[in-house]
């Protein structure tokens, strides 16, 4: 097997890990829900942009580049037989208040497909064109998702519900 020769400088690398670590990192806690797993796969995804060849047009293309590939080392962790063979680690994530502390149970609890999106619109900032192309899915279905993840929030928070209390504490800071 071929090593692979590393493609960016290591100035590069500390300005995107500057850039985007939050976000890479906050998405990998959100899709793993452990922070052991989440610091192993912001690991993969910057070892992945170290060794790849792409061309960024610009910092928002490169954002989405490491989110994609964020999320398929979650997806490649999950698969792994180390994944399937461990038990679940229970652990506190602090929170500013008890209400985030709810809303992030609740966020949590969707399924990951409303996770995701989820994610990427309220913390990222990112449109439902964007996560469509982002997930591989249309931005039909992604707007589905939102819709049916917002449905599922209303009901588990017990109508006690805010867009924008969603939209301002969907994820914890990264520590």
């Amino acid at each position: 097997m071929m090593k692979k020769e590393p493609m960016r400088t290591q100035m590069f690398m500390e300005c995107a890990v500057k850039r985007f670590g939050t976000p890479v990192y906050q998405l990998a806690l959100v899709h793993t829900q452990n922070r052991a797993d989440a610091e192993d796969v912001f690991q993969e995804a910057f070892l992945r942009l170290y060794l790849d060849a792409t061309l960024f047009a610009d910092d928002e293309h490169l954002k989405a580049w490491l989110l994609q590939v964020t999320i398929n080392a979650c997806h490649d962790l999950h698969r792994s037989a180390w994944s399937r063979r461990r038990a679940a680690l229970s652990e506190d994530i602090p929170f500013e208040t008890e209400e985030d502390s709810g809303l992030w149970a609740a966020v949590a609890k969707l399924p990951q497909k409303y996770r995701d999106v989820i994610h990427l619109y309220y913390q990222e900032g990112y449109s439902a064109e964007e996560i469509g192309n982002i997930l591989g899915r249309k931005t039909a279905t992604v707007r589905t998702q939102m819709c049916r993840a917002r449905e599922l929030l209303k009901s588990e928070l017990g109508g006690n519900y805010n867009e924008e209390r969603v939209q301002e504490n969907v994820q914890p800071d990264h520590a």
